[in-house]
This record gives C-alpha cells, structure tokens and sequence, in this order.
C-alpha cells in the first residue's frame, strides 16, 4: 500500500495573535494542546510536539530586517522546507503565532496553506499583568521564548544563552496538568551583553563521562578553543589496557559531544583525543 502525503488545502489552520513580547510563544502550546493541534509555526520554525522539524529561527538572523523576512517564510528555500515537511508528517492542523492578523495570513499564504479558520488572541488567554511582565522581561533582558525544549535548538543558538524554562499548569481540580518545557533566548543583534564558560567546566564534564566508562582510568590534558561560535576541544587520555583502542576513543569522543552540547548549549565542532598511554591493573601485570 502506497502512502500519499497529506494534500496541504486539507489542513486546518489555527492563528494565535498577538502583540510582540506579550507571551505568545510562552502559552503556544496550551493553546495547541486545548485544540488538540500538534503543529505549530513560530519565528520561522516549524514544530511538532516539542520538536523542532523544519526550518531555522528568525531569531538567530543578523538583523531585524532578516529577522521579519524568515518569521514570514519569505524566501522559497524556506517555503519548500517547511511544505515539505508538513506533507512528510501528514499534519491535519497548524497553529500559526503572530504579532497581528496581517502576519499570520501572510504566512499562511507565503506557505501556500488555506485559509485561517479560527484564531485566538493573546488577551483570551493571558491577563493585562501576565502581558506587562512578558513585555517587561523582553524589553529589559532581551529574552524570547521559543516553544520547545533547549536541547532542541542549542544547535541553532550555539554561543547564546538558553534557559530552560519549566512549566506546570492545570485548568482546575480533575483536569489534566499541562507540563512543558520552554526556551528562552538572546536573540543575535540584542547587545545586552555575552556569556562565557570557564575551560574548567569542560574539562570537568569531561572527567565526569570519563568516570562513567571503566575503559578510560584517567583523563590528563583538556584544552579548548573557541572559533566563530564553535568549540574546538583537544583531550589527552589514559585507557585501560585490554580493549581495542579505536573503540574507546570512538565511544568517549562521541559521549563528550553529546554531553558538552547538552549541558552547555555549545557547538562542538571538533574532538581530538589522543591515548597518551596505558593503565595496567594488577592482575594483568
């Protein structure tokens, strides 16, 4: 049996308005979820259940000009992505997030989709207070909220501040709790400063996936280099002798990455280790 892709004109399409900075992305996917949609379309990506399947984030864009033309797909290549990916997932609705009715039926047309046929605002959802502070903490700490989790789109933000954001909400006694996790971001061309990690910190979450792999007895020597964005780390290692070399390095090479990525939002772009020797135990001497 053949699987056609789903045909977009049968899409059902939500929007969800409202003013920048007043919380949108925060309640995304409440509102997705009371509908029970499971796709949204936020500041050029394209998410599904708290990950992101296509597209890159206007807010990584240089300028605020760029950042307006990837929020409305202006571009083909972006269009086709996202089209693309909305046939591969078969998505039956979308809820769209804006900053004003004109917005999301843009984007709805720039993505060749139908037209909106409900759309919530933020003032049903959120109180006048809820929306100050949201503006508040925007205006002063240039943070946005992206609706998925930070694990998901640190490689799109490498170099920039990502805070999770935990959330636990209900509806009232005996209905379901909502719980999610949230992004915030720096956008790129907000000048409120940078962040640095400290080369100790690498090399401590280095010994701590060293410590979990009896191959490897110790770890020596731990540099690091950073270069446009990306990381650059040289190891030095001691393994323990009766294993096959290649695998060890293969195996604690790629737990480095992941868990330097993880914990620190960082590109990795390259690890170098070298077995600088061999730790015989008793018994084998």
């Amino acid at each position: 049996m053949i699987f056609e892709p789903q045909p977009l004109h049968k899409i059902k399409i939500y929007a969800f308005v409202g003013p920048s900075g007043t919380g949108k992305s925060y309640r995304a996917q409440m509102v997705a979820s009371e509908k029970n949609i499971s796709y949204i379309i936020d500041d050029g990506l394209l998410i599904k259940d708290n990950e992101v399947i296509a597209g890159t984030s206007a807010k990584k864009a240089p300028t605020k000009i760029e950042t307006v033309k990837q929020a409305l797909f202006m571009s083909t290549k972006q269009q086709e992505e996202i089209r693309k990916a909305l046939k591969k997932y078969k998505a039956e609705s979308i809820l769209i997030l804006g900053t004003s009715d004109d917005m999301v039926d843009k984007i709805a047309k720039n993505l060749g989709l139908p037209e909106i046929s409900e759309r919530v605002y933020i003032t049903d959802v959120a109180t006048e207070e809820e929306m100050k502070e949201a503006k508040r903490i925007r205006q002063t700490e240039g943070k946005h909220v992206i609706p998925v989790p930070t694990f998901e789109i640190k490689k799109d933000f490498s170099g920039y501040l990502l805070d999770p954001l935990q959330i636990f909400k209900s509806k009232g006694k005996g209905a379901k709790p909502y719980i999610s996790e949230k992004s915030i971001i720096r956008p790129t061309f907000s000048y409120l400063g940078n962040f640095t990690i400290s080369d100790t910190v690498f090399r401590q979450i280095i010994e701590y996936v060293a410590n979990r792999m009896p191959d490897v007895y110790r770890v020596n020597k731990v540099r690091t280099d950073n270069i446009n964005g990306n990381t650059n780390i040289y190891i030095e290692a001691i393994l323990e002798y009766g294993n096959n070399i290649f695998d060890i390095l293969k195996e604690f090479k790629e737990n480095c990455k992941k868990e330097i990525e993880k914990l620190t939002a960082m590109n990795v772009a390259t690890i170098d280790i070298v077995a600088k020797g061999i730790h015989m135990k008793e018994e084998n001497i």
